[in-house]
């Protein structure tokens, strides 16, 4: 059950929110919000994989 929503939380992440990848946003000098955003995509993507 945990898994499902996890993946279906990752698909809504990746139709909503903005890729700081396909951006080429360097890490290092990202925002906090750009960092906390990033943050949560990396924790929801790590959850939907295990």
């Amino acid at each position: 059950m945990r898994k499902k929503l996890f993946k279906i939380l990752a698909q809504v992440n990746k139709a909503i929110m903005p890729s700081f990848t396909k951006r080429r946003l360097d890490l290092s000098k990202a925002s906090k919000w750009q960092m906390m955003i990033f943050g949560y995509r990396l924790w929801v993507t790590k959850n939907a994989l295990d």
